[in-house]
């Protein structure tokens, strides 16, 4: 039994491992009448059945507790930008002063799916972060406070550092690599070093990773610590290859960044309350069951587990 559960643990955890799974809408009113646009790439509707109908029914706008009456639409694929866009038009029962959105695509495409919403009227513009954890959104097209703006974004790179299961799999061996706490400490110091010099060198490369290309590489170096962690396991200086490591995991959060429009600052102090948080749950749980876990030998039995998820994880990004 417990091997079967092993297994199935192994086979479900690349498929829920999406490190990057974003989609970008945009919603133009005038007056009672609104043009949207959603951009969804086109691995994320692989799996999705009808995705012309699901998408779309998994947007829904409305002002004053009036839902838009969607009017016509069309979606096609254009895989010279490896996208899937949908068009659609919308009617409000009237003149359109606060708008609210629901998004439910987290429901049809995976667990930790983030949708970029952008809305102009009147040549004033608002924008919305929505998942699973904020599916809904008040836009009010008035300028935010820079408390408001602060709050937002450290909110955002909070729930980005542990939105999925391949974040948290990969800190947890972080808190388990760590020998003691000093070493806990500078693996989780170089990790967020490496994260930020990705957010801050990318954008001046003008280089554009494709998201595919940053999930291959998070799980290969899933699969490098493990290899670490088996192979070498009194190494010294392991905070410089996991610093090394931060970079590739850095890039997300810098595809976020530009995609959203966010500031990085805020960002990023948000990852680091994030990570620092779940470093430290795991590193109270581990101290806690040591003597179980001890007995159980976890390093290696967690590090093996460790580099068949970040294996599997990447061939399958790869072949999909």
């Amino acid at each position: 039994m417990t091997r079967r559960f092993t297994l199935a643990l192994l086979a479900a955890l690349p498929a829920s491992a999406h490190m990057v799974s974003m989609s970008t809408g945009e919603l133009k009113i005038e007056g009672r009448r609104a043009n949207f646009e959603l951009r969804m790439p086109l691995y994320e509707v692989a799996h999705v059945k009808n995705p012309e109908r699901a998408l779309l029914a998994a947007i829904r706008f409305s002002s004053r507790g009036a839902p838009a009456r969607l009017t016509e639409s069309r979606c096609r694929e254009t895989p010279a930008q490896a996208a899937y866009l949908c068009e659609a038009a919308y009617e409000f029962p009237e003149t359109v002063e606060r708008l609210q959105v629901e998004s439910s695509l987290h429901s049809i495409t995976v667990a930790n799916h983030v949708h970029l919403l952008r809305v102009v009227r009147d040549g004033a513009s608002d924008q919305a972060v929505m998942d699973l954890s904020f599916p809904r959104a008040d836009l009010r097209f008035r300028p935010a406070t820079p408390s408001e703006v602060a709050f937002q974004q450290i909110t955002a790179g909070a729930l980005r550092a542990a939105g999925g299961a391949a974040p948290l799999l990969f800190l947890a061996a972080l808190a388990l690599a760590a020998r003691t706490r000093r070493e806990l400490l500078a693996l989780a110091g170089a990790f967020l070093a490496g994260e930020i010099l990705s957010c801050l060198v990318l954008p001046i490369t003008g280089w554009s990773p494709a998201p595919r290309f940053v999930e291959a590489a998070a799980a290969l170096t899933i699969a490098y610590l493990a290899v670490e962690i088996l192979l070498l396991p009194k190494a010294g200086h392991r905070w410089a290859v996991v610093g090394v490591l931060g970079i590739f995991h850095g890039l997300y959060f810098a595809i976020f960044t530009s995609t959203s429009g966010y500031q990085v600052r805020w960002v990023l102090t948000g990852v680091a309350a994030g990570e620092i948080l779940v470093l430290a749950v795991f590193a109270i749980l581990f101290a806690r069951l040591r003597k179980l876990l001890d007995t159980l030998r976890p390093e290696p039995v967690c590090a093996g587990l460790l580099l068949a998820v970040g294996l599997v994880w990447f061939f399958v990004r790869l072949k999909g």
